[in-house]
């Protein structure tokens, strides 16, 4: 059957949120699925949609993103209108996306993924090293808020949330000595001029998917199935396998520090899983290789493991 390929008359619709970042990201979808079909730019239409999750950030910007509800309220409307008809595909940031998708809805196209490491962002300091005893960090990410007191336990941890430009004020106000980012985002935004500082993923280990493009469809839609699978990337679909299948496993949810990272060497895969209490008093984890095919298998094992390691009450915190 011949593939009926969207034109300027007819565009192909693709749903984002509205920050720079997520534009950054659909347009980076658009110019890719043009240049595979040799498409004008006109041939798609991108489509910013508001989240709960974008107004709800808006109105309690000092909450921690858990009280608010989680990582499903940055993509409920947006799914909502995949479903509808309202928009043909979506572009997500993988590290925000839930385990599970809604009956009806796909998630099998990934772009080459950027950077994954986390950045310290400073104006005055290079590393986390750098900071005094007790010195005042910032960060909406339970994940680095646990690592970081892991690691540091005399540091103390303020709820940190906006976008590049809202962070760096803050910083110049002396709200923090410091925060983190993910450099894929700085990356992605061409963002030179931020002082930002990579730190290596063995000494925090990244979010799961953290720095991966994820794109989803209706299930039967097949043009955008065909469409799609011109510019999804198998090596970043390996490592997600195992990353997701860990994250899943799990039970992951932004109530949970979880960390985990593949990376590929042939046909080998590398999975790196950590889990810690939020407030950083403990964290467990784990460092295994296999076939890259295994990956998913790898990952729920090393979850059945680092569950069995934690013990009862490990997951029963009040935080």
């Amino acid at each position: 059957m011949t593939l009926t390929l969207p034109t300027p008359a007819s565009p192909l619709k693709i749903g984002t949120r509205g920050s720079p970042l997520a534009l950054a990201q659909a347009h980076e979808t658009r110019d890719r699925l043009a240049a595979a079909f040799d498409l004008p730019a006109e041939a798609f239409e991108i489509v910013v949609i508001k989240t709960t999750g974008d107004n709800q950030a808006l109105i309690a910007a000092d909450k921690p993103l858990k009280t608010l509800g989680g990582k499903g309220l940055f993509t409920k409307e947006i799914e909502e209108a995949l479903l509808s008809g309202g928009i043909d595909i979506a572009v997500h940031s993988m590290k925000d996306m839930p385990v599970a998708q809604p009956e009806g809805l796909q998630l099998d196209c990934y772009l080459p993924r950027e950077d994954v490491r986390d950045a310290f962002i400073s104006p005055a300091l290079s590393s986390i090293h750098d900071l005094a005893p007790g010195a005042v960090v910032g960060t909406s990410s339970l994940r680095r808020r646990a690592q970081l007191l892991n690691r540091r336990p005399d540091l103390k941890v303020v709820e940190f949330r906006g976008n590049v430009q809202t962070r760096l004020r803050k910083l110049s106000e002396g709200v923090a000595e410091c925060t983190f980012l993910a450099m894929a985002g700085l990356n992605r935004l061409a963002m030179a001029d931020v002082p930002a500082t990579a730190i290596e993923t063995a000494d925090m280990l990244p979010a799961v998917a953290q720095g991966a493009i994820g794109i989803e469809r209706r299930a039967e839609d097949s043009r955008a199935r065909d469409m799609l699978a011109a510019i999804h990337d198998a090596l970043t679909g390996q490592r997600l396998a195992a990353e997701r299948a860990f994250l899943a496993a799990l039970d992951g949810s932004c109530e949970t520090p979880i960390a985990g990272l593949a990376e590929l060497n042939g046909p080998t895969l590398r999975l790196r899983g950590e889990v810690l209490r939020p407030d950083g008093s403990e964290a467990i984890s784990d460092d295994q290789t296999c076939p890259v095919e295994d990956g998913a298998q790898l990952g729920r094992e090393m979850a059945a493991k680092l569950l069995q390691q934690a013990g009862p009450g490990f997951f029963d915190w009040k935080s």
